[in-house]
């Protein structure tokens, strides 16, 4: 019997939808709080100021995303942009990600069933 939890993660900079496929409730999103409207707040003052404010607000997002995370042991993060590529370099410079493999694959736009399927595809023996 395979016991091996596992999540797939499609994600871009601003919204990262968690597929478990062994959940009752099998989907839900974290959003980054770094918003359109945050930015152009950040950048009247300076487009250093909001360089600054994305990055934190990005390390946030990938925090809240690791801690759940850290609930599997096998997870596939695949998305259209390099945000999946940065979470994975965020999460390797922390040792409580060690034991938990982590494949990354670039995908294009995904319906909410595609993203499902190709979670599923993914993690079938």
């Amino acid at each position: 019997m395979d016991t091996t939890k596992n999540l797939g993660i499609w994600m871009d900079h601003s919204v990262a939808n968690l597929i478990d496929l062994n959940a009752v409730e099998n989907k839900h999103s974290i959003a980054s709080k770094f918003t359109f409207t945050t930015k152009e707040e950040a950048l009247t003052r300076s487009e250093n100021l909001m360089h600054n404010k994305e990055q934190q607000m990005d390390e946030a997002f990938y925090k809240e995303i690791g801690a759940e995370i850290l609930r599997y042991d096998h997870v596939l993060l695949f998305g259209p942009t390099n945000a999946k590529t940065e979470l994975h370099n965020y999460l390797n410079k922390d040792l409580h990600f060690k034991d938990i493999k982590i494949d990354v694959e670039s995908e294009d736009k995904m319906t909410d069933n595609e993203k499902v399927a190709f979670v599923k595809n993914h993690f079938e023996v």
